[in-house]
């Protein structure tokens, strides 16, 4: 691991000479810094990390190195959705995706070769050269799926997931109104718009629907069991 980032600074040294960059040791100890963190950072992150080692860069000079190690191919400039910008480590000839917690925020790496395979399969049966590409699979974490719990109101579910109605509370006037829109126990729905504020968007089989918080809150769901992996 050290190796490899000797190597690496000295590569950036080399590079960032040619451009004619002054302050070159200070570049240095950012990339280094960087080098030692495996993980997607802010830059209000990576300036915390330089004054836990007691450098004090300002803002505008640390986000302009950082730009250039992406523009070098040292690290890599993310936006996860919901999520400010991230830089991670790029590490040459290898490649790898992300599952995004829309919960905590917790960024998980995996690879897998079958899948890879199978995407650049896919392209070649179209006649495309796929240079590059990028997955990233938003849900909820083991932790944040563990906290929640088997029977919540509709105004918690999360974009993207499919629910059962299980039970619906209110007056008559307000069950008949949802029985009318075809929302009734036992149905399966998907959440397609659920922003914290403002009308819940969803679907019932080929109909889109429109509900108020007001009303989303009476009704009570649980996750699909084929979503929760059972």
């Amino acid at each position: 691991m050290e190796k490899n980032e000797s190597l690496e600074k000295a590569n950036f040294r080399t590079l960032i000479e040619a451009d004619g960059k002054d302050r070159i040791q200070d570049r240095l100890n950012i990339i280094g810094v960087f080098l030692r963190r495996e993980e997607h950072i802010t830059l209000e992150e990576m300036l915390d990390l330089l004054r836990e080692e007691g450098y004090d860069f300002e803002p505008r000079f640390v986000k302009q190195c950082i730009n250039r190690m992406v523009d070098l191919g040292f690290a890599q400039k993310k936006q996860f959705e919901g999520q400010p910008i991230r830089y991670e480590h790029r590490h040459l000839g290898k490649h790898h995706d992300h599952l995004i917690c829309t919960k905590c925020g917790t960024i998980v790496e995996f690879a897998d070769e079958s899948m890879e395979r199978l995407q650049v399969e896919i392209a070649a049966k179209s006649g495309f050269h796929m240079l590059q590409h990028r997955m990233d699979i938003y849900g909820l974490c083991s932790q944040c799926l563990s906290q929640r719990t088997p029977l919540m109101p509709l105004t918690m579910a999360k974009e993207g997931e499919r629910v059962v109605i299980r039970e619906i509370a209110g007056g008559r006037k307000k069950q008949a109104r949802l029985t009318d829109m075809g929302l009734r126990p036992g149905h399966l729905i998907e959440i397609i718009n659920n922003a914290g504020s403002g009308r819940i968007i969803l679907a019932q089989g080929p109909t889109r629907l429109a509900i108020g918080r007001g009303m989303a809150g009476k009704i009570m769901v649980s996750i699909s069991q084929q979503d929760a992996g059972t």
